[in-house]
């Protein structure tokens, strides 16, 4: 990273879900390096604990909490425990969820509403928290992350596609209503990112990683599978001043492989 860059973050307080590993861990590093202060959190104590250790260069900069965002106590601890360290928020970036997917009528509305609670209502009820702190300080910013289905859904998708779609209605919508408070809210829709789903998928499938990724790269017009820290860097840039007049809109990061911008 370009350190001589004034990002404009120096001490701003940004809290970063599904901070433990793949594009949470990212965006957290990239965070922390342009000075930062940065609250992860993630279901697992130990996904927590190796993440910490990969942070350790900025170990005085991030803490660590254990939060399940789908659970509206866990995410008011979450918030209470960053205002007891830090005394305010300034960047939320809802980055927490899954790739569920199934045909159609498979699907059972337990598993509709627990996507709906993990990766909408999380963004919901997060931003509905720290919006009222973001006004006190004078603005923030508040990052959607989303995937390219959500403007371009495929068969079997479902429920994933539907709830990341409305992440993207929320981002629009929520950005023409905090506009005059200086809170600016944009999305960055991810396309195929390496990430440890696609280790576990290799494992299933008797698969080399790499060959996995060879596969996959095969869709992606730049023919290659994106890194974490792309993906972080375009989040980077929306939580910093350079993005200052960048509000309600989505950035693709996805080697070129959206059927729509």
């Amino acid at each position: 990273m370009d350190d001589s860059l004034d990002w404009g973050i120096e001490n701003k307080v940004a809290i970063v879900t599904g901070g433990s590993e793949g594009i949470g861990l990212a965006t957290a590093m990239r965070l922390a390096q342009a000075g930062a202060k940065v609250v992860i959190c993630g279901r697992s104590h130990a996904k927590l604990d190796a993440a910490m250790e990969s942070l350790a260069p900025y170990a005085n900069s991030i803490k660590a909490m254990v939060a399940d965002v789908s659970e509206v106590v866990s995410i008011e601890s979450l918030v209470n425990q960053t205002l007891a360290w830090q005394g305010g928020v300034d960047i939320l970036v809802n980055n927490a969820g899954t790739a569920n997917r199934g045909a159609f009528e498979s699907l059972s509305d337990a598993y509709w509403q627990a996507d709906f609670d993990l990766k909408l209502f999380a963004a919901v009820r997060l931003s509905r928290l720290v919006v009222p702190l973001m006004r006190a300080r004078g603005g923030g910013r508040i990052i959607n992350v989303t995937n390219i289905g959500a403007k371009s859904p495929r068969e079997g998708t479902m429920p994933t596609t539907v709830t990341r779609a409305a992440g993207l209605a929320m981002t629009k919508a929520l950005s023409k209503e905090l506009a005059p408070d200086q809170i600016l809210v944009n999305a960055v829709c991810i396309g195929l990112i390496k990430a440890g789903q696609h280790a576990a998928r290799a494992q299933r499938e008797s698969k080399d990683l790499e060959a996995l990724y060879l596969t996959m790269s095969k869709e992606i017009p730049l023919g290659r599978v994106g890194e974490a820290h792309e993906a972080a860097n375009v989040i980077l840039f929306l939580a910093s001043n350079l993005a200052s007049y960048v509000t309600g809109t989505s950035i693709n990061i996805d080697g070129g492989s959206a059927a729509v911008l």
